[in-house]
């Protein structure tokens, strides 16, 4: 009878020992898959945040200050080109032709002036414009045309013939001029002046060049140079008032003179 009351007890303790063991063990389980499955969740998340892009936005572009040009045979005044070019051939210039008149305009005049046994003095007057809008792969419009008037003061400088070139700044011209000064030996000496200038987006070049025949006197360089500033002057504010774009940004510029 002793002998089977030990055995009861044993079996009664085993018992008890079993669901504590099982509920420990299932804790565990139940813990473990938690932890994997949190470690799971975390590795997505962080793939899923790295995948997405960073979502930062493009640097806007400026719009052009200029929308159009004005019309170049209108940008300088009748009574400057009867200073400028006496006797004109043409007082209302020479167009250039052109296939977009909103980006690319230019107009001349030619005149000789006979003084009898004096000689004659022959003057060439020239006016080129060039304007620029914001181009997202070629950056802004204002930059794009200072980099033109930068390789036209360039071009100025390596004129065929050229020689004794002078080049300065010209104050007073836009928001940038520079002149440049140079002979150049034809039939006769030419005396040369051209000004470069920029006004926001539009890039204003002038050639302005005088020479003598029949013995007259030479032409005054420094009156060339004076000339062709003062003409210079009147062009940048003609494409002023040929009308502003108002200020903002703008991704979708389109594309203009090269």
């Amino acid at each position: 009878m002793h002998r089977s009351a030990s055995r009861l007890t044993r079996v009664l303790a085993c018992a008890a020992v079993i669901p504590v063991i099982l509920a420990a063990t299932g804790c565990s389980s139940d813990s473990d898959k938690g932890k994997g499955k949190g470690s799971d969740s975390s590795k997505k998340a962080g793939a899923s945040a790295s995948a997405k892009p960073s979502g930062k936005p493009s640097t806007a572009l400026e719009k052009a200050a200029f929308a159009t040009l004005p019309e170049p045979c209108k940008t300088v005044q009748e009574k400057t080109i009867e200073t400028l070019v006496p006797e004109a051939k043409d007082k209302n210039g020479t167009a250039t032709k052109s296939n977009d008149l909103a980006t690319r305009a230019s107009c001349s005049w030619n005149g000789l002036d006979e003084d009898g046994l004096k000689g004659s003095q022959y003057r060439w007057l020239s006016v080129s414009l060039v304007r620029y809008e914001s181009h997202a792969s070629l950056g802004s419009a204002n930059k794009r045309a200072e980099e033109q008037y930068n390789k036209q003061i360039e071009a100025a400088k390596a004129t065929e013939g050229a020689k004794d070139v002078k080049a300065e700044q010209a104050g007073g011209v836009g928001d940038q001029a520079t002149s440049i000064l140079f002979g150049v030996k034809k039939d006769v000496d030419f005396f040369n002046t051209t000004v470069v200038a920029r006004t926001q987006n539009v890039v204003v070049t002038v050639d302005y060049n005088g020479a003598a025949y029949e013995g007259a006197g030479a032409p005054d360089h420094a009156k060339l140079l004076e000339n062709a500033i003062n003409a210079a002057k009147e062009i940048v504010a003609s494409v002023g008032s040929a009308g502003e774009q108002p200020k903002q940004p703008d991704q979708q510029a389109s594309p203009s003179a090269q």
